[in-house]
């Protein structure tokens, strides 16, 4: 039994270990979709956005934000073996902890491995961020606020859900019936509202909105690249989803886990192909960034529960988000909310979604719960952030000069530019 029960521990902490990895080359995925998305001349300030927060967040997650969020104990010293002196008598915790239990397959994984699958996940919600204020945001200004929203604001709005505290004092989500099984809302509607806050402060682009109400096209410089970035990310998906079923080692979970890859991988699907019709029906034409956007969104919903619907209906649900997130970019330019690579919409929109659809598939969860958790996040991630943004607004300010923005903030904030050939003397 205590080989049987060595090698279950082994398998998932490997396999969350693979999961988390997966998720860490999301950030790939990200810098990819942005990098895509934007302007020439923007393109070396949003790869140096993506590398520094995902530095940014490992850092202070693992500072404070994890202590906030589970009230663990990770300090720079060196990381709390769940209370044993070695790894030995960790082990020996462990096997001990399962015979009592009976071995009825409850997760067995090293702390390590838990912060790594962790923080991954907070780097996910701030790289959300990053695309929405592209192209006109102060490079510091952006890494002071990822500092702030890693290492307290997703922390705290973490330990509500995940970390199972209540809120205030007030009342537990977990109680009201609130369910998010990977993040549809945790992280990608946490990570939508940061930037919702940021982008009202920080205003459109120049030349984005007519005085006449017209609404102008400012194309992204490299659909290749675009491209790319939504295919690693839909790759990483498997680990951010497959990975919070926090083990294989046994029939059940294994079973579990190939579900919930099944069901990831058609709600993608889903959502590209709806979004591309919907194109189609509306502007007469197939758009790449709306098919696109479409997968993501069909992603973003499906997170807050892959494991209890159907294949067909989890294609459903991507197939609902892939429409919706159209007209959810279409709505936010009428609004003149500048996002340039539809995040607010793709996280926002279509992770509140996954939270309402959760009740469809799964009896354990209640609508109210669902909409009080969503209110709950939304409430205290904008409400903050905005705090957040306009206090460095008013210390160093948050957006570069009008001459910054024309030139391209790849020379104004980073000093080199990502394609100098195309660029004439």
């Amino acid at each position: 039994m205590d080989q049987v029960l060595e090698l279950q521990y082994a398998l998932d902490t490997f396999y969350f270990l693979i999961c988390g990895a997966l998720v860490m080359w999301m950030a790939a995925g990200f810098a990819m979709l942005e990098a895509g998305l934007v302007r020439s001349k923007n393109t070396a300030d949003i790869l140096a956005k993506n590398v520094a927060l995902f530095s940014i967040s490992c850092l202070m997650y693992l500072l404070c934000g994890y202590e906030f969020m589970y009230e663990g104990e990770f300090f720079l010293a060196g990381i709390e073996l769940d209370g044993a002196a070695t790894a030995d008598e960790l082990a020996a915790t462990v096997m001990a902890e399962s015979k009592e239990a009976g071995f009825d397959g409850g997760a067995v994984y090293s702390n390590a491995s838990d912060f790594f699958f962790q923080v991954v996940f907070v780097a996910t919600a701030m790289s959300i961020v990053s695309g929405a204020v592209a192209e006109r945001m102060r490079l510091w200004a952006f890494l002071g606020f990822a500092a702030v929203m890693t290492g307290l604001i997703y922390p705290m709005e973490g330990s509500w859900t995940w970390g199972g505290q209540s809120v205030f004092g007030l009342y537990t989500l977990g109680d009201l019936g609130f369910s998010d099984f990977a993040g549809s809302g945790i992280v990608h509607m946490a990570g939508a509202s940061a930037a919702l806050a940021g982008v009202l402060l920080l205003g459109a682009r120049k030349g984005k909105y007519g005085k006449d109400g017209q609404i102008y096209a400012l194309p992204g410089a490299n659909l290749p690249l675009a491209t790319l970035g939504t295919f690693i990310l839909w790759l990483g998906w498997f680990g951010f989803n497959g990975g919070s079923v926090l083990k294989l080692g046994d029939i059940g979970n294994a079973n579990a886990v190939a579900m919930v890859f099944l069901n990831t991988n058609t709600a993608a699907a889903g959502g590209a192909i709806a979004a591309l019709i919907t194109s189609r029906l509306m502007f007469g034409r197939a758009d790449l960034t709306m098919m696109l956007n479409g997968a993501l969104a069909g992603l973003v919903a499906i997170t807050a529960e892959p494991s209890t619907p159907t294949a067909l209906q989890a294609t459903l649900f991507g197939v609902i988000a892939g429409v919706l997130v159209v007209f959810s970019i279409i709505g936010l330019d009428k609004l003149k909310i500048d996002d340039p690579v539809g995040a607010i919409s793709v996280h926002g929109t279509c992770g509140l979604l996954g939270l309402l659809l959760v009740p469809v598939t799964n009896d354990a969860v209640s609508l109210s719960g669902q909409i009080i958790g969503a209110l709950t996040i939304f409430v205290w991630v904008f409400g903050f952030s905005l705090l957040v943004w306009w206090a460095i607004k008013m210390i160093a300010g948050i957006r570069v000069t009008e001459e910054e923005e024309y030139q391209g903030v790849d020379v104004s904030e980073c000093g080199v530019e990502a394609y100098p050939e195309f660029v004439s003397n």
